[in-house]
């Protein structure tokens, strides 16, 4: 299964991270993970958001590319509206095979 990573500087991540799963958690399963991260389920595609001291870490594993791709576009767009102010910016790594 493809996966990619995101790291995404603020030091407001605890923050970030909460207002994601909180806005998903409308419409998809969302659950703390024991490191106090977030794990976001898309069906078959799962979204970890763990806080650090100085970024967000955001890791998508999916079946596949195209659907890798549409919920990096969906979670990384959130995000930067969401931080806009603070002019947050996510850029992803490649997908890699897992």
């Amino acid at each position: 299964m493809p996966s990619s990573l995101a790291r995404v500087a603020t030091d407001a991540a605890p923050r970030y991270a909460k207002q994601l799963a909180s806005h998903f958690g409308r419409k998809i399963p969302v659950e703390e993970t024991p490191d106090g991260g977030h794990r976001l389920t898309f069906q078959h595609t799962d979204v970890v958001l763990e806080a650090l001291d100085d970024h967000l870490r955001i890791r998508v594993t999916a079946p596949d590319t195209t659907t890798l791709a549409a919920i990096q576009d969906v979670v990384g767009s959130h995000l930067e509206r969401f931080g806009r102010r603070n002019e947050l910016t996510v850029t992803w790594d490649e997908p890699a095979q897992d």
